[in-house]
């Protein structure tokens, strides 16, 4: 979001736009993500979860497009609030899949990737846009997640969530395609009892602080999350450009030293 706000406030901004109309696009882009929880929840077995990256894909993809041709603000609000519920809906379907999906010796592996590349993805931008107009980074955007929405419809679904749909011949099928060269049958079985347990043992949501291994376990992700956010990385990020620019680089330019 710095690089928008640095290019909206600019004088070749395409449309005028205020400081508190440029302020409110970090506000929507978490209201967008806070409201995309309740329907994740609900898409990620519903759906399931490669149709929810499919899902979260597709409105990134809208939410470019209309950053690229917006001919106000009000435009990017809409964008910022859809891009908002995408991002979460990725970040709580993709370990999903991954962890229901990947060998055990490499799980873990696969799941850190998920916030590398995130990191990657705002380093590249921080690299492009400040130099170029704000619709480069929308084509950037734009062509990573077409690639994306190529590539997942090939992809197979999980067969956790196959299973847990009575789909058993499609999971098996899944399976075989992710392990051609491993014991498909004992793994099926160990899912199947996994997801028995899991229709037999009903949670409830005050269990998270009844049950001591699920109130240690919360406690723990509270804390980490929220002192990543207490310590305002958001901030920084979406105004990265503009502290710099207030502090007055000396020996450095402002988006050099974003980077």
């Amino acid at each position: 979001m710095s690089i928008a706000h640095y290019h909206l406030l600019a004088d070749d901004s395409p449309f005028p736009v205020t400081e508190y109309q440029a302020e409110w696009l970090e506000t929507i882009l978490m209201l967008g993500a806070c409201c995309g929880l309740p329907l994740t929840m609900y898409l990620v077995d519903k759906i399931g979860r490669k149709g929810s990256l499919i899902g979260s894909s597709s409105t990134t993809l809208v939410a470019w497009i209309v950053i690229a041709f917006a001919p106000c603000i009000e435009y990017i609000y809409v964008a910022r609030f859809l891009a908002g519920l995408a991002g979460d809906t990725a970040f709580v379907a993709a370990p999903m899949y991954i962890a229901e999906m990947a060998d055990q010796k490499i799980r873990g592996f696969l799941s850190s990737i998920i916030y590398l590349m995130m990191l990657a993805g705002v380093l590249l931008v921080y690299c492009v846009a400040p130099f170029v107009p704000l619709w480069v980074p929308c084509i950037i955007g734009i062509g990573f997640n077409s690639i994306t929405l190529v590539a997942l419809p090939f992809m197979p679904d999980s067969p956790y969530y196959l299973l847990f749909k009575d789909k058993p011949d499609e999971a098996r099928k899944a399976l075989q395609q992710l392990r051609p060269h491993g014991n498909t049958e004992a793994e099926l079985k160990d899912i199947a009892v996994a997801i028995e347990r899991q229709k037999s043992e009903k949670g409830r949501p005050q269990d998270l602080l009844l049950v001591k291994s699920n109130r240690k376990a919360l406690m723990i992700m509270v804390w980490l999350n929220g002192s990543q956010h207490m310590s305002s990385i958001s901030v920084m990020l979406m105004n990265l450009h503009s502290i710099l620019e207030e502090a007055g680089a000396v020996h450095i330019a402002s988006s050099t030293a974003a980077i």
